[in-house]
């Protein structure tokens, strides 16, 4: 069995964002070619984003630290550590309202090999 704590990792990767001209950081925790599940953290620091990009399928978002907003054409969602979101099917933005980490948790349809 494997564990790793999650508050430690948001503070481990909230450092490195701070240090990093792009203010963010990540790691994927769980995933890769042979798993249908990935699961990634995210930092952001105050004020940066991930920019508008595709839906990755279903996927959900989990706030660990922080504040965040994601956006739609059509929508907004402002969450807080705490916050759970299933990411909407739509082309979206992550902004970090403040310093914040997140849980981004990706279904990967169709495992190779199987």
């Amino acid at each position: 069995m494997e564990s790793q704590s999650l508050s430690t990792l948001a503070h481990e990767h909230l450092d490195k964002a701070r240090g990093a001209g792009s203010g963010r950081s990540a790691v994927t925790l769980h995933g890769g070619r042979e798993h249908a599940l990935r699961q990634t953290l995210l930092a952001l620091t105050e004020g940066h984003a991930l920019g508008e990009h595709e839906s990755p399928g279903e996927a959900t978002l989990q706030v660990v630290h922080g504040r965040v907003r994601l956006t739609t054409a059509d929508d907004a969602w402002e969450g807080r550590a705490g916050d759970y979101l299933l990411i909407p099917p739509a082309r979206h933005d992550l902004t970090a309202a403040e310093d914040s980490v997140v849980l981004l948790t990706v279904a990967v349809h169709g495992v190779p090999g199987t």
